[in-house]
């Protein structure tokens, strides 16, 4: 039986994960208020739809792929939302990566709809998702869960239910503080390199299997040697993750004070312009006088 599937948001993530679920057989409807976004999907094989409502009415899941709490809301429950169309029993997966307490709060009123929620946050970015590989942290009822995986293994190779609705948010923030001090780890480990006039493009290869090795490490290192800025994420999203994990910290009583460090780095960045750029300019971070960067 072919899933048929609302796609709300189909920006650099949500476009990526529309792409993968078109070419995977679903039958996907997807709304964005950019067209040029729309239309991108259209052009591989998905219906569009001129509103959230009306790509939830022929839909049985709705993914959504936004970046805020209040967008969330304003998609699911504003005029013309996923509300207003979806009918009775509609699960809604939220792959957005937001705050915990707002996702129970929104999964509240969503059930007073008759609608289900499933918060299932991704690691992995536009890359992963384009070939099936993502990494899924879900928080929601057993059998909600469960039959999110429906649609949700066309897009993840590890799919793991953390628990009741927000525990996947909860998890996504604790995978952010990993990765925001990872990036920054390996971006000061390149310049030291550098610096040293070690050949840093063949750290990746010279560690690899050793207790340093990581993802970033493999993946990054080679693009801050390079200053390879293409954009595959957003500083300030990180910013807004990072923000998260210490909001949490905060209500947990939590110390995280390389968290807080990393958060700063990410926040002054931001401030310099270079928010919408990738994890790959961290490199500016350690540019100086004598130092080539980013224009």
């Amino acid at each position: 039986m072919t899933n048929r599937v609302a796609l709300i948001g189909a920006g650099a993530m949500g476009g990526a994960i529309g792409t993968r679920l078109a070419e995977t057989g679903n039958h996907l409807t997807v709304f964005d208020p950019d067209p040029a976004k729309r239309a991108v999907l259209v052009e591989k094989g998905a219906q569009e739809a001129t509103s959230a409502a009306e790509a939830a009415a022929v839909s049985d899941y709705v993914i959504l792929s936004l970046n805020a709490p209040a967008i969330v809301r304003k998609a699911v429950f504003g005029e013309g939302g996923v509300a207003a169309g979806a009918k009775a029993g509609t699960l809604i997966i939220d792959m957005s990566s937001i705050d915990p307490d707002a996702t129970k709060d929104l999964a509240a009123e969503a059930a007073e709809k008759g609608l289900r929620w499933v918060d299932s946050p991704l690691s992995g970015g536009a890359p992963k998702a384009l070939i099936g590989q993502l990494t899924l942290m879900a928080g929601g009822a057993a059998e909600d869960v469960a039959d999110a995986h429906t649609v949700l293994r066309h897009v993840a190779s590890n799919y793991t239910h953390m628990g009741p609705v927000g525990a996947g948010q909860t998890t996504k923030l604790i995978n952010q503080v990993l990765c925001g001090l990872g990036f920054l780890a390996v971006a000061e480990a390149t310049q030291l390199a550098l610096d040293a006039g070690v050949d840093a493009a063949k750290i990746p290869q010279a560690l690899k299997g050793g207790r340093a090795d990581s993802a970033i490490l493999q993946e990054y290192m080679p693009r801050f040697v390079t200053k390879d800025y293409r954009r595959t994420g957003r500083i300030d999203n990180m910013v807004k993750d990072l923000n998260g994990a210490q909001d949490l910290a905060r209500r947990t009583n939590t110390a995280m004070p390389l968290t807080a460090a990393c958060a700063e780095i990410h926040r002054m960045l931001t401030a310099a312009g270079l928010g919408g750029e990738d994890q790959a300019a961290l490199m500016e971070f350690f540019r100086g006088p004598n130092k080539e960067h980013f224009s």
